[in-house]
């Protein structure tokens, strides 16, 4: 099946159908700003038919109630389900008029409905239109025509799909649809006719991508903090299950059911083992409808045994018709087609004929609810082509099935409602009840209870009024028989429930879905996925089973800890834990999934089984490791309960669960805390190097310390993946304990928090709360306060070092593998892990611990985003900067080989204390060992903004760390290698000024490596930057396209340096240094630079213009292309110091306080933008 042709389709059809329904609107006086007069007989300059005026009466209502956008879309989204439909039907030669609709036998896009259209038998075909409109050759009037009655004859055997179009629908049918490039032309034309024989995947595939562009778009407004509305859930929450984990679902719930009670027939539905084997190796036979991905049951103890003895005994007294299960989020009917498959198999295995089974399956067995109007259709469409697959007179026999679109009951009419009750005070409880349970059940879908009713008595009621002259007898069974019907399906319990919910966490949905399930589902409030597992789960009948796929974060986290308690109560009977990529169109980590069936008993000591496959990364491996019965693990559900907090760990081994019942947890040897919440981070949280590095507090010892006139402290706010020491970048504004931040929640409401004075600025343990693998832990001494997203633990300093180093160690990833195993580490899953102090090894452990934090913070202080960075490490006493590098890179290389030696020891004392040498081994991957190799492109380009730090006199040849960064400004400190006296360093495509950026960089590199080795050194750093030319023309044009978005990059969006830009025509660039920055500084780039500049592109051209009108043909074309360059940049840079010229007047003063973004954006018209 070509996906990615069914994808470009469907993308593309949205659009296009959208586009022409709403011409066709306009066409009849309807757009979005304006609606002429609903009673009008004519409209945009067209007399309306009768058929007409009614159909667009209808539309307005609808628009009225809904709104334009919703109706329209619906229409084009209805037009591209019967599009689709037709198409299948036709292919698949289940028209019963077996004339094709939109091609002829050999698939041209000549549509054979045309030709034979005097020949066509269709119910409400009028012929003497058909001849009318041939003789007159509107071929393009008859085919819609054509469609239109093809369509209504479809309504008498398909209705749920076809409803009669004698409504707005139909006066939106797109026009120019035999044109090519029209959507049924590209139809036929961008997707293979092979793909249409499917009707499960292909309509599967069209629904996901028709709704894709849809769903981006409502994340996006999700972001700007626009709830998802009903109207959006299902393209928010739409998601096409893989057809391996459809059949896992269904074979193992409803299939079990049938083969427990039945075992005589396990031989004819499931494979043997040479057949499982060949169809886990990809020979797959087209009619092998064996079961594949049944699980058997794990080994039971003798009690369980004859518990279970019990159940199946229910299960053998049930037969075929018996049987009830529902898809309650169908979609578009994967489940409920591939249920219809399982169903044909049981009633044949109890030997029913085909047309027996297949009339059955559809009147008894299967039930479907979606709370999308168009998914429903489709899921209705895929059961009864899969009963018209089955049996080739099914259309004949009249038989629907019970697939529904939820319907709400706020609109319905009272007097047809009196009508339908007719005084009967039995029927006006169960309607009234009814319609008040289905008020608003659009908002809600299948989470709804509803009260079951006595509904033989109401559908006896509607067959009563089928035949009734009433005028409220249409209204009554089109409004009210589908609230029946819904309710119905809502109400009565099943012996299988099988589907994939949706995803979406409550808080993002609107007011009326929060508030109901906060109040109905409190365990499970935080996502509806999990609302879904508490509310199937009461839609089983007592022993029966659910099958289902959601994300796995319930088994795991604090959130769902009441839940997974309720779930325990029920036997888990298998699972296919899916992890990551488990849906080929979702890549990374964030959606992490399982699959697994579920039991309405509880039988002690149940042994579950589990399929592993977390570790594979794609949605093919998963199916084949499944298939191979790889990575299965048999787990008794009540040793969940010895872990604290009851995580699903079914692959945790005897040994790791006995370290939980020595009652010695990590809890018993620290204090944790979340920390601090500003209100504001942009206001009260900086990167240390934004503001004046004389007013950071870095040594407070308690929040006494605070109270003094240095406002900013350092802030552990979590940051990228790293062990022991680093990722101190942001400071706080903790002033008087905080006194700014108290004061700016009291004016604008913002929430704050804090956290314990007793434990600000101690000593302490902290990790990044997300992670995607290794979970990472370091160590910070005394002096930090925390963030929310930066966890801390607290403990005596002896003590906090071997509690870092177990964190840090493979035991307590192992341990955090099955207690924090999502992208969240949160507080609580760290606490819980076990942790027996050892007395005996905290010397040996400390002073591992000790190396490790030295080599960790070395490596972090040779960067200069550190604020304990010294000198650029290839800084050395050796004539060539190659040298240097090789130095360098020797000494990263030992850095990083004795880190890695020093956790695998630690990993060797921590897998002995905990005994777990059967289980892990102590070797450290190289990916999760955090200390930088040696990079020379990387290296050489901070070397280059070591020394633009020099050219400004942040840094200084002659002393170590920071020279000037705030304070008092003294020249002295800069003998080697003078610091520009006015802040404002040029960068030119040539050395026009004295302090160009690149004949200062020359001079640094002279300075630091001597004259002798100066072209070396040049060349060496040229061919690290990888351009081509001379070196210095190399680093020339390093500096006027690279450096800024590297130094932009580096500083995280908040640089030090700040450049001034006129354009992309380089007509003029400087930098300066923001902690230098004086009010007249603008002043003087104007004046010194700009207009400087201005001058010498006068020169330049009056010079070109002369030099062009003496020179020859050929030199002229090369002059002539200069000057055109000249020219641009003069003209780029008279506007530009307009601009500037502008700003130079005001002189003004900017506070570092204040941070980068804001200060920037002052001057955001003359700066470069950052990227």
């Amino acid at each position: 099946m070509d996906k990615n042709a069914i994808k470009k389709f469907a993308i593309w059809a949205r659009t296009e159908l959208i586009a022409r329904v709403l011409l066709k609107g306009v066409e009849y006086g309807i757009t979005e700003d304006n609606i002429e007069d609903a009673n009008a007989d004519s409209a945009h300059g067209k007399v309306l038919t009768a058929d007409e005026k009614k159909q667009r009466q209808a539309l307005i209502a609808e628009i009225n109630d809904k709104g334009y956008k919703q109706v329209m879309e619906e229409v084009a989204y209805t037009w591209f389900n019967r599009f689709s439909a037709l198409r299948f039907m036709e292919v698949n030669g289940y028209l019963p008029s077996h004339v094709r609709v939109f091609t002829d036998e050999e698939n041209n896009f000549k549509p054979q409905i045309i030709t034979e259209a005097i020949h066509l038998d269709l119910d409400g075909l009028n012929m003497e239109k058909v001849y009318e409109l041939k003789e007159a050759e509107k071929t393009e009037e008859l085919y819609k025509y054509l469609l239109i009655v093809q369509c209504n004859a479809l309504n008498k055997i398909l209705p749920g799909m076809f409803q009669k179009i004698a409504d707005y629908t139909e006066l939106l049918l797109p026009d120019n649809l035999l044109r090519e490039g029209s959507v049924i032309q590209q139809m036929i034309e961008l997707i293979p006719e092979d793909d249409w024989k499917d009707a499960v995947q292909i309509i599967g595939w069209l629904y996901q991508y028709y709704n894709s562009e849809k769903k981006d778009d409502v994340f996006a407004a999700l972001k700007k903090n626009v709830k998802i509305t009903k109207e959006n859930i299902p393209a928010a929450t739409q998601l096409f299950t893989p057809d391996w984990i459809v059949r896992y679902m269904v074979e193992n719930s409803l299939g079990r059911l049938w083969l427990e009670g039945h075992p005589d027939v396990k031989e004819q539905l499931l494979p043997t083992e040479e057949e499982q084997s060949a169809y886990a190796a990809g020979k797959r036979d087209p009619e092998d409808t064996k079961w594949h991905y049944y699980l058997e049951e794990a080994e039971q103890e003798p009690e369980v045994q004859a518990q279970l003895a019990e159940i199946r005994k229910e299960y053998a007294a049930l037969t075929p018709d018996q049987l009830k299960v529902i898809d309650p989020c169908s979609g578009s009917g994967h489940i409920l087609a591939y249920m219809f498959d399982v169903l044909m198999k049981i009633y044949e295995s109890y030997g029913y004929t085909t047309r027996e089974a297949v009339a059955s399956i559809v009147e008894n067995n299967l039930y479907g609810l979606d709370i999308d109007d168009r998914a429903a259709q489709l899921a209705y469409f895929a059961v009864m082509m899969k009963a018209r697959q089955y049996d080739r007179r099914f259309f004949s026999r009249g038989i629907q099935p019970h697939v529904y679109a939820i319907v709400e009951s706020n609109h319905v009419d009272k007097f047809a409602v009196d009508y339908f009750c007719n005084g009967d005070a039995k029927l006006t409880t169960a309607m009234d009840t009814i319609i008040k349970e289905l008020h608003d059940a659009k908002e809600y879908g299948s989470i709804l209870t509803v009260t079951p009713q006595n509904w033989t008595a109401l559908y006896d009621r509607f067959a009563e009024i089928t035949e009734d002259i009433n005028m409220s007898r249409e209204t009554a069974l089109r409004e009210l028989l589908p609230l029946v019907q819904v309710a119905e399906a809502l109400a009565q319990k099943y012996d299988a429930v099988v589907t994939n919910p949706p995803y979406m966490g409550i808080s993002n949905g609107d007011g009326k879905l929060n508030t109901l399930v906060k109040k109905k589902f409190p365990d499970t409030k935080s996502d509806l996925f999990a609302v879904f597992i508490e509310r199937c789960n009461a839609m089983i009948q007592k022993n029966r089973l659910l099958g289902i796929i959601t994300q796995h974060s319930w088994m795991f986290i604090s959130t769902f800890e009441n839940m997974r308690s309720k779930c325990l109560n029920h036997d888990i009977l298998n699972m296919a834990h899916l992890g990551a990529r488990a849906f080929e169109e979702i890549g990374g980590e964030v959606v992490q999934t399982t699959s697994f069936i579920q039991r309405n008993s509880f039988v002690k000591n149940y042994i579950g089984t589990y399929s592993r496959l977390v570790s594979y990364t794609t949605q093919y491996d998963k199916e084949k490791a499944f298939l191979s019965k790889k990575d299965i693990y048999k787990a008794k559900q009540s040793g969940f309960y010895e872990i604290p907090g009851n995580p699903i760990a079914y692959w945790v081994s005897e040994r790791t669960l006995k370290a939980f019942e020595s009652d010695h947890l990590l809890k018993d040897t620290v204090s944790a805390s979340v920390g601090i919440q500003t209100g504001d981070n942009e206001k009260f949280l900086h990167f240390w190097w934004e503001i004046f590095n004389t007013e950071i507090m870095f040594c407070a010892k308690n929040v006494q310390d605070s109270y003094q006139e240095k406002k900013w402290f350092p802030y552990n706010k979590g940051g990228e993946f790293r062990k022991w020491s680093g990722n101190d970048l942001t400071v706080i504004d903790w002033q008087n304990d905080g006194e700014h931040i108290k004061e700016n929640s009291q004016l604008t409401g913002h929430h704050y928090q804090q956290y314990a004075d007793s434990l600000k600025f101690k000593p302490l343990v902290t990790w990044s709360r997300i992670t995607t693998g290794t979970p990472a832990f370091r160590l910070k001494p005394a002096g930090y306060l925390s963030d929310m997203a930066g966890f801390s633990l607290y403990a005596e300093e002896m003590n906090l070092r071997a509690v870092a180093a177990y964190c840090n160690s493979v035991v307590a990833k192992h341990y955090l593998s099955f207690l924090a195993p999502t992208l969240n580490i949160m507080v609580g899953s760290v606490l819980s892990m076990p942790f027996d102090l050892p007395v005996n090894e905290l010397n040996n452990i400390n002073g591992f611990v000790d190396r490790l934090m030295g080599i960790s913070k070395s490596d972090w202080d040779s960067f200069e985003t550190s604020w304990d960075f010294q000198h650029h490490p290839l800084l050395r006493k050796v004539s060539t900067i190659a040298e240097a590098f090789d130095q360098w890179q020797a000494e990263c290389d030992d850095r990083f080989n004795h880190l890695k030696a020093n956790e695998e020891e630690l990993n060797r004392i921590f897998i002995d204390i905990y005994g777990l040498q059967d289980e892990l081994t102590p070797e450290v991957e190289d990916k999760d060992v955090t200390v930088r190799k040696a990079d020379l492109g990387r290296d050489i380009r901070s070397f280059i903004s070591y020394a633009v730090g020099c050219m400004f006199g942040r840094y200084s040849l002659d002393e170590d760390g920071l020279a000037y960064a705030g304070g008092e400004w003294d020249a002295s400190k800069y003998a080697s290698f003078a610091a520009d006296k006015d802040n404002i360093i040029p960068i030119c495509d040539d050395e026009y000024f004295e302090d160009d950026i690149v004949g200062l960089f020359v001079e640094f590199v002279k300075t630091v490596y001597g004259a002798e080795t100066l072209d070396e050194n040049l060349k060496f750093i040229a061919d690290a930057l990888g351009g081509k030319g001379q070196p210095k023309d190399v680093i020339r044009n390093y500096f006027l396209n690279d450096f800024y978005s590297d130094h932009c990059k580096i500083y995280q969006k908040r640089p030090i340096y700040w450049l001034f830009d006129s354009g992309k025509k380089n007509g003029f660039k400087a930098l300066i240094y923001m902690h230098r920055y004086q009010p007249d500084t603008i002043a003087r780039i104007r004046t010194d630079y700009v207009h400087e500049q201005q001058a010498r592109y006068r020169t330049a051209i009056a010079d070109l213009e002369q030099r062009i009108a003496n020179a020859s043909t050929g030199e002229r074309v090369k002059l002539n292309k200069k000057l055109t360059t000249l020219q641009a940049q003069d003209t780029e840079i008279r506007t530009y110091e307009e601009k500037i010229h502008h700003l130079a007047d005001q002189m003004i003063s900017i506070d570092l306080d204040d941070g980068v973004k804001k200060n920037y954006a002052i001057f955001q018209d003359v700066l470069a933008k950052i990227k």
